[in-house]
């Protein structure tokens, strides 16, 4: 302190009701404190500050509170209390605490990463040597911004599972590739791994640091995006066919319930080379189910198919037809000989036709 040295002065101001003297109290009373730091150690001491104190930053204005935190950043003398309340103030207030403060514990930290904001988080992550309880909660909690900060931190207590985790990390949050490439606690196995989802510059970098082949990482990244692609395309592709089956669902439905879905529709859709519509008007025509109707399409003999489509109404001579396209579509499946099958419509004529049903799910079952 300067003008405010004596006990007097101190009283006087603890005495006034004015907002300016009590946060020149506010500010004098660390002065001294920091004078007198061994001395402010003690139980009884830090009880009576901390309780002096925080009744004096609940009403003090916005400057005040960031000169008293700025005060207290390197201290050791305060109150937990104080500098965890300082902590969880406004960002500006709570920076200098957070980034220097020795009283703050590990689990001070992993209390602002859980209960603060994100600019609180981030400071967290940017502190110096942050232990690994604090580095874990960063890493599980997966907050990008967070998670670039830890990976600039060259002095955090990052284990090589929580490493491992932030490379990983860098392949969806760009902005950690660059200070990862160069931390201190990356390994080769994982500078390998980090290769391949990084820009030339970083690649050089890579390959520098730890001599690795870049021949054959590169071929490992090449082979990577090949795979990458033929995934995107599987994906694609049966997101293309769930929705055109979904299509065809609703199509055929729509003509059962209007009365237009006939056996004659069974031979139009094989002939628009839609064998997908097909086995679909052909289940909901017989109230098959369309796993029966393709292991009908599959087998290795036809009149298990013939039964389906006699049931149905087919008659004999668009059978051999109907046969043949599916034949078509379908690798030439199902097998079998065709006179075989066309007896099935000779065996089941008349009054006999309605048993053609229960011939195929038994056939079905055999199948």
């Amino acid at each position: 302190m300067s003008a405010l040295q004596t006990a007097q002065d101190l009283t006087r101001l603890a005495e006034s009701r004015a907002p300016a003297d009590r946060e020149r109290l506010m500010l004098a009373l660390a002065d001294l404190c920091a004078e007198l730091n061994d001395a402010m150690r003690r139980p009884q001491v830090q009880a009576l500050l901390g309780e002096i104190f925080l009744s004096l930053v609940s009403g003090a204005e916005q400057d005040i509170r960031r000169a008293l935190a700025e005060r207290l950043a390197r201290a050791d003398w305060p109150p937990a209390d104080l500098v965890n309340a300082l902590a969880m103030d406004e960002i500006e207030i709570a920076r200098p605490v957070i980034a220097s403060s020795p009283v703050l514990t590990d689990a001070d930290l992993v209390r602002l990463l859980i209960e603060a904001t994100v600019d609180h988080q981030i400071e967290v992550a940017q502190r110096p040597s942050i232990g690994a309880p604090v580095v874990d909660t960063i890493v599980r909690q997966a907050e990008p911004s967070v998670m670039t900060a830890l990976a600039g931190n060259d002095t955090a207590d990052i284990s090589p599972r929580a490493m491992a985790q932030l490379v990983e990390a860098s392949r969806q949050i760009a902005a950690m590739r660059s200070p990862l490439a160069r931390h201190p606690r990356l390994t080769s196995e994982l500078a390998q791994r980090l290769y391949l989802w990084v820009g030339q510059s970083l690649r050089t970098a890579i390959v520098t640091r730890f001599q690795v082949d870049a021949a054959a990482l590169d071929q490992a990244l090449a082979e990577a995006v090949r795979q990458a692609q033929t995934q995107a395309g599987e994906s694609q592709g049966q997101r293309i066919n769930a929705e055109q089956a979904d299509m065809e669902r609703r199509l055929v439905a729509k003509l059962y319930n209007a009365g237009q879905l006939r056996p004659s529709y069974l031979l139009r859709a094989l002939r628009e080379q839609r064998l997908s519509l097909f086995v679909t008007a052909l289940a909901v025509l017989g109230g098959y189910s369309l796993d029966q109707v393709r292991k009908a399409i599959d087998a290795d003999r036809a009149d298990v198919l013939a039964l389906a489509c006699l049931s149905v109404g087919v008659d004999r001579g668009a059978f051999s037809t109907l046969l043949a396209l599916v034949r078509d579509l379908n690798e030439g499946r199902p097998g079998g000989d065709i006179a075989v099958a066309r007896k099935v419509f000779s065996a089941l004529t008349g009054d006999n036709v309605g048993k053609a049903a229960a011939a195929f799910r038994s056939a079905i079952d055999a199948v």
